[in-house]
């Protein structure tokens, strides 16, 4: 038999799947402890630590894979499908809330609270607009110059920039729930907190996307050559960034005209 005939084969084992599975087990656990048997504590306790093992699972995994094989170029394509997915989400979303709004408008001015701004609004726009060009400025940087140091710097300056808009949005809603604007005070109020809150909950994923990325760029396994984790959470936080533009422009304009 010939030498290049010869079949070499190659096993590799990881742990990081079990340790994902048995964060995975934990989960359905920890509800059930809560929920179901009133064991608060506990349950709590083995949520938090189903999360952290998932958590450490998909880490460990994931650098595994930086550290061994060679990037197929399928994370972009992954994280188009990935956006495809999720604006079929907020599409349902966006359905409910303008029904809402056609079928309350003659009831829907007295659901409008006072505390509501279209100013503060526009301070989150630009603040994720802000966030839309320096996460372009860290992939440009790394795919054209090869600087990690610099790229690391934006990415570091849109994490920073989502903290920002995830804290002033919460103290909003916290200053409109004190004014009685809740999630259930009225259709807009459950419309307004399902909207705004199913975004900021993709922020936040966002945001721990850009600290993997960072502690990718830091190790150096994401670099000049290697570009497809930033350009991924690159498409992620734009699609976020638009999406905060049909919510806003939803909640807010839409959402307080008294028509």
């Amino acid at each position: 038999m010939s030498q290049s005939n010869v079949v070499h084969h190659h096993e590799e084992v990881s742990p990081w799947p079990f340790v994902i599975g048995i964060g995975g087990l934990l989960v359905p656990i920890s509800f059930t402890a809560y929920f179901a048997w009133g064991w608060h504590m506990p349950g709590l306790v083995m949520g938090g630590v189903a999360l952290l093992l998932v958590l450490l699972g998909v880490t460990g995994w994931a650098s595994e894979h930086f550290a061994k094989d060679k990037p197929l170029g399928l994370g972009t394509v992954g994280t188009i499908f990935f956006i495809i997915t999720e604006t079929v989400i907020f599409g349902t979303m966006f359905a409910a809330f303008w029904t809402a709004r056609v079928t309350h408008a003659y009831e829907w001015a007295n659901w409008i609270p006072e505390g509501i701004s279209l100013g503060m609004a526009g301070l989150l726009t630009l603040i994720l607009w802000a966030s839309s060009f320096t996460i372009w400025k860290a992939e440009e940087i790394l795919e054209n110059e090869g600087d990690n140091g610099k790229a690391l710097m934006w990415v570091g300056i849109t994490f920073i920039l989502g903290v920002l808009f995830v804290i002033l949005h919460v103290n909003e809603w916290m200053h409109l729930w004190h004014e009685g604007f809740t999630l259930s005070s009225s259709m807009y109020g459950t419309g307004f907190y399902a909207l705004t809150g199913l975004h900021t909950s993709h922020v936040i994923v966002g945001l721990l996307a850009h600290l993997y990325t960072m502690w990718l760029i830091v190790s150096g396994k994401v670099n000049k050559e290697r570009p497809t984790v930033l350009r991924a959470t690159s498409a992620y936080w734009h699609f976020v960034d638009f999406m905060w533009l049909l919510v806003a422009g939803s909640v807010y304009i839409i959402g307080t005209m008294a028509v």
